[in-house]
């Protein structure tokens, strides 16, 4: 990776359908508006979701032997989603996975970042595990719903990146309550404060709750996601106060990281 890239994030889930990319592009989105450079890669070459989230927008170029990423938004934005027709099936092994979504990494032209943030497809497979090996990651932030099913999938998620020493910046309760859109309501649909007490199970920060709300999904389907379509919505301001409490952990990630590896470059002087 390059040294560029100040912080890697990854954003997880043990699942499909829990809103992990919503939550990804948003997050990303309210990065931004905090100030930093900021890069969104869509890790999920099977499903890529990013290009409908943030709607089309050619194909990235290229000089033959690395990418440029599409900017948009204040982002810089790579999926495989802007590289093969919309109608084409991804039919291909664990490892062709893994190495596209390196390269990703590697061969894409981000120039300096403090942020890029993964999407990451569910589960815990080739991706998840090659992305984790290879490069520093400054941490991983887990996305589930309130329910019981979904946390089982969280705790399995956690496990691996413990496995291979990534740390769990924090979880993300989505569609943590519907909001009538009539009469401003709060309804606990699946629930209520699930991911809240598995993240104090699992010993992990809880960065706070995301509502189900409609101007969500009707932002995502039409390509302006719902912090800049309604940037005074509940959502909006539930995503811009989750983005605060996971640079305040990465940063301080960042330096202890950054101190730890100044102190491996102090060599003892030995003498004969």
């Amino acid at each position: 990776m390059s040294d560029n890239i100040k912080n890697l994030i990854l954003v997880a889930s043990g699942k499909g359908g829990v809103g992990k990319s919503t939550v990804a592009v948003n997050l990303a989105l309210a990065l931004s508006q905090l100030g930093y450079k900021t890069g969104l890669l869509d890790a999920d070459v099977y499903g890529p979701s990013i290009p409908t989230m943030l709607g089309p927008s050619g194909k990235p170029g290229t000089d033959g032997k690395h990418l440029f990423p599409i900017e948009k938004h204040g982002l810089k934005i790579i999926s495989m989603g802007y590289l093969v027709d919309p109608d084409v099936a991804m039919i291909w092994r664990g490892p062709m996975l893994a190495s596209a979504a390196t390269q990703f990494v590697t061969d894409v032209e981000w120039g300096e970042l403090d942020y890029l943030v993964l999407d990451l497809p569910p589960g815990t497979g080739d991706i998840q595990l090659t992305l984790a090996q290879k490069f520093k990651v400054t941490g991983a932030v887990l996305v589930s719903t309130p329910q019981e099913v979904a946390m089982a999938d969280v705790r399995r998620a956690k496990t691996m990146f413990d496995k291979v020493k990534i740390h769990t910046i924090g979880l993300v309760e989505n569609m943590s309550y519907f909001i009538c859109p009539n009469c401003d309501a709060r309804h606990e649909i699946f629930s209520h404060g699930g991911a809240e007490r598995g993240a104090q199970l699992m010993g992990v920060d809880f960065l706070g709750r995301v509502p189900l709300e409609p101007k969500v999904r009707e932002g995502g389907d039409a390509g302006m996601p719902v912090l800049l379509s309604a940037p005074d919505s509940q959502s909006s301001k539930a995503f811009k106060e989750i983005a605060k409490a996971l640079d305040e952990r990465a940063q301080r990630i960042y330096q202890e990281r950054t101190k730890a590896e100044g102190k491996r470059r102090i060599l003892p002087i030995v003498q004969s």
